[in-house]
């Protein structure tokens, strides 16, 4: 019930559209119902009654309302007459035009309107389900860093592709489950009652068995559903990271470990799906059974009613009523399936909310505080920080001041990284405060706060889009000649124009046409583009040849000029001249100075040096 419920409300944000869905169905239920029931009336007259027969209805069918005890009586010996007079007055051949015609409209229009309903459905359906992956992936773009260290990604694109394919299919269904069927079940019943409240009850009687059978069906079909959802997450997890791992694969000669890794998941995700469709497919046959022995029955019972001669149904009532029946069926088998469908969706609108409710831990302060620079410096002050009941970082305290560059060196692990992503708040301390200028940064907007930091991380990021938009992009609004400044400032402009688009080269996925020298180069001149007055360098040149690490050093080395930088590094000789450096063992400051005055001290650092045959 909450899935349909969230159905809705997403789906009448399109109230006009919605509208025009509803009032297609009902008309479609209408002329649906007006093809099949405008023959028999008239047919029973036309080729049943003589002449005669029909000359003298007029004695024998004219109402009179003071002597019938209800509408009901009085309406269907009104209709009787009126088809005998019509028939009377425009011959026989001309009621069989006349039939004929009538029926050749309603059919006509029934289709029309059905046609209108699917014409409004294809736009509202694509339209829910655009609204729910936009709120998904913006969800996803805001949700902090600590969410994905923890998710796999196929968790994530499964909920964007295979959840939102069965939300689409929903969206149709519940339209029709509310304001469709419904409407044709109630209509149709109406006139089973007219035509034979005895018989009518009777059927009634035995449709809750089919509906049991279903319900079961159901409650199997969303187990099953929940766990081929979750196994899609799986074989999307294990594809996202081969295709993301293939030089190591290769490299490896592990292509049969990767195949088979796969083909073990694709397995299980085949049997899972295989048996949700089974389950899902066997409604509709095990329906039309149902209905087929609840219609059987109705063939022997009012066979009966009609062979007891004290019964008022005769043989035209007795057609009628199985048309009509045949017809009060179809509703109520699309009603079964619609749930069907439901129930996935329900699985599948679950999945997504999980991640649309997520609540961000960093939050935006109530009554945030202006900050759109650095003028002194950045603080932390006694800083812990850790992961569930694990601290990573202990008691730190150091300041940078402005326009100084501060280094942080250390084993794997020992906290740096962590350090850097303290201070644009890609996660909260636990004790302590991080400050700048005395403003703690918890009192800043999210976005003032990193509108003032550019980072440049080891992996290069980039995006299968130009080298000028990947420059540009934390500031597409720059023009041409600010993105060309910002990549000669880099080291980039040259090779750039040796691409073969220049600036309007396709660099691929994650800039794979590039060399990691190019691709840092670019993330350089992106950082240099942000004008950022702080720089947080995490390892930037750790991963590169010699020639490459030269000439990214010195673009790092203008980006860095007049900037307050935090320097994260692993390759000692690249930190030597920062005005302080920072050494960390364990996720605690074991010592503090500058190049000389550490080598001097002989402890924890000078051993690092020598590891790397640093002076």
């Amino acid at each position: 019930m909450k899935g349909i419920k969230q159905l809705f409300k997403h789906t009448f944000l399109y109230k006009r559209t919605t509208i025009l869905v509803i009032l297609s169905n009902l008309l479609f239920v209408i002329f649906n119902l007006l093809s099949l029931v405008l023959f028999i009336p008239f047919l029973e007259i036309i080729f049943k009654k003589t002449e005669n027969e029909i000359a003298n209805a007029e004695i024998v069918l004219k109402p009179n309302w003071d002597e019938r005890a209800n509408f009901i009586e009085y309406f269907k010996e009104y209709f009787e007459f009126w088809k005998y007079e019509f028939v009377l007055e425009a011959g026989q051949m001309g009621a069989l035009q006349f039939v004929c015609i009538s029926v050749l409209i309603a059919f006509f229009l029934k289709n029309l309107f059905r046609y209108s309903a699917v014409y409004h459905q294809s736009f509202l359906r694509m339209a829910v389900v655009r609204d729910l992956r936009r709120k998904l992936f913006s969800r996803a773009m805001y949700l902090p860093l600590s969410y994905y260290s923890e998710e796999k990604k196929g968790n994530l694109l499964t909920r964007l592709t295979a959840d939102l394919n069965e939300v689409e299919i929903a969206v149709v269904s519940t339209l029709e489950l509310v304001f469709r069927e419904p409407i044709a079940i109630v209509v149709n019943l109406a006139i089973l009652f007219y035509l034979s409240p005895q018989l009518t009850l009777f059927s009634l009687i035995l449709l809750p068995i089919s509906a049991l059978a279903i319900s079961r069906i159901r409650k199997s079909l969303k187990r099953t559903s929940q766990k081929g959802q979750e196994q899609m997450s799986e074989l999307l997890s294990t594809i996202e990271e081969s295709l993301g791992g293939i030089r190591v694969i290769k490299a490896f000669t592990a292509e049969k470990i990767a195949v088979a890794r796969f083909d073990n998941k694709n397995i299980h995700h085949q049997n899972l799906i295989t048996r949700t469709f089974r389950k899902k497919d066997l409604a509709s046959p095990l329906n039309e059974f149902f209905g087929a022995c609840v219609l059987i029955a109705i063939v022997w019972y009012g066979g009966g009613l009609i062979l007891d001669k004290s019964s008022t149904m005769d043989g035209a009532d007795f057609i009628t009523f199985i048309i009509i029946f045949s017809q009060f069926l179809r509703p109520i088998s699309s009603i079964a399936s619609a749930l069907t469908y439901l129930k996935k969706a329900e699985v599948s609108l679950q999945r997504v909310n999980e991640i649309i409710d997520l609540e961000d831990p960093i939050k935006n302060p109530v009554e945030p505080l202006q900050k759109l620079d650095i003028k002194d410096r950045i603080t932390l002050s006694n800083v812990d920080f850790g992961y569930e009941d694990e601290l990573v970082l202990k008691n730190i305290s150091f300041e940078i001041e402005k326009g100084k560059t501060i280094a942080l060196v250390g084993e794997s692990g020992s906290g740096k990284s962590t350090i850097a992503d303290l201070i644009p708040r890609f996660h909260d301390v636990i004790n302590g405060e991080i400050l700048i200028d005395s403003i703690n940064v918890k009192s800043v907007l999210k976005e003032d706060l990193r509108k003032l930091i550019s980072v440049v991380t080891q992996e290069s990021i980039l995006f299968n889009d130009s080298v000028s938009n990947n420059i540009a992009f934390g500031n597409p609004e720059a023009s041409k000649e600010d993105i060309i400044a910002a990549a000669k400032v880099a080291n980039a402009h040259e090779f750039i124009l040796g691409l073969e688009n220049g600036y309007d080269t396709n660099i691929g996925d994650r800039g794979n046409k590039l060399s990691g020298g190019q691709k840092q180069r670019i993330s350089i001149a992106r950082a240099v583009l942000s004008n950022a007055p702080i720089m947080i360098l995490d390892e930037a040149t750790s991963a590169l040849d010699t020639e490459s690490e030269r000439l990214v050093q010195d673009a790092l080395d203008k980006l860095m000029k007049n900037r307050t930088s935090l320097v994260i590094a692993h390759r000692l000789s690249t930190i030597r001249h920062a005005d302080e450096i920072i050494v960390l063992k364990h996720g605690e400051i074991v010592e503090q100075g500058n190049h000389d005055t550490l080598i001097e001290k002989g402890g924890y650092y000078k051993s690092l040096c020598d590891i790397q045959k640093v002076v």
